[in-house]
């Protein structure tokens, strides 16, 4: 995994930018690549969240414009709203063109905004920001499709720390296996297996929207809880530290990225699903590296 910087109004290598990315590596930028109306900032650094142990970032859903976890009257809600529309549209707008080769391809996923210092923060271990993991999403299976997070630290004094470990190929090496992906893979496919999937695609045709997951959506799930349960790891574990100072952003594949934050308050996000089919290295991406070292397809339908 590196750093690497882009420098401000450098030529753009789309095709390049994707690989670096799928690859693990985080892209960086030193300010954040649109603007963001001061007013609008100002409100988002007034911003408070409610019930953090239930919500742990302010949410946003840009196609349903559903906002969870904020606490304010009714008109601030409508306000951070379309304030989260905007930066969502505008970092759409900005990776459509920085990543090309994914545009018209992604779905876009949930919009966050995170007003609550994350040192010290009291949320149940599967929660815990500060534990390395690598994403999954339990309402929102990929089927192989990768989680692409866009970044914006915009706290004006101070930094957003992370500390990101080893390669997902290293990590899944040492770690996969303990959190049973033989077992996983050998249920993929099954005949039991796939008449839950039928069922479960049956009860969503009908209005009972239920997570249809892969064997790699539910390993990676596994896995996510396995690393944060698992002390030696966490503490034992290669890492580097990372701080991504006032005004600045960054991009990250982090279901491939194990990443912890140990401290920072104020920043936004936007999330996208990039589908298998869009990768431009499929051979590095978490589905592929998991199926060499279990030998078995883990997106049996």
């Amino acid at each position: 995994m590196s750093l690497i910087e882009v420098a401000k109004n450098a030529p753009i290598d789309s095709r390049e930018s994707c690989r670096l990315l799928e690859e693990g590596n985080i892209l960086f930028f030193d300010h954040v690549p649109f603007a963001i109306p001061s007013d609008d900032l100002e409100f988002l650094l007034s911003a408070r969240q409610d019930n953090t142990r239930l919500h742990k970032n302010i949410s946003f859903r840009p196609g349903p414009g559903l906002l969870r976890g904020f606490s304010g009257a009714k008109q601030d809600a409508e306000r951070l709203s379309g304030i989260m529309r905007e930066y969502s549209a505008r970092a759409t707008e900005f990776l459509g063109s920085f990543l090309a080769p994914y545009a018209g391809k992604w779905s876009l996923d949930y919009a966050s905004f995170r007003p609550i210092e994350e040192a010290n923060r009291d949320l149940p271990l599967h929660k815990r920001n500060e534990l390395l993991h690598v994403d999954a999403f339990p309402s929102r299976p990929t089927w192989g499709g990768r989680i692409l997070r866009f970044f914006s630290n915009i706290n004006p004094t101070e930094g957003r720390v992370w500390e990101v470990g080893e390669n997902f190929e290293d990590l899944a090496r040492k770690h996969a296996f303990d959190a049973e992906l033989e077992a996983v893979a050998k249920r993929s496919g099954t005949p039991l297996e796939r008449v839950i999937g039928r069922s479960v695609r049956a009860l969503g045709s009908v209005g009972l929207p239920l997570p249809d997951r892969s064997a790699y959506d539910k390993f990676m799930l596994r896995f996510h809880d396995h690393l944060k349960e698992n002390r030696e790891y966490q503490s034992n574990s290669p890492r580097t530290r990372l701080e991504f100072p006032p005004n600045s952003s960054w991009i990250v594949y982090t279901d491939c990225v194990p990443h912890s934050v140990l401290s920072g308050r104020f920043a936004a996000e936007q999330t996208y699903i990039v589908p298998f089919e869009a990768l431009l290295a499929p051979e590095a991406s978490p589905l592929r590296i998991l199926e060499r070292q279990c030998a078995a397809s883990l997106t049996v339908r």
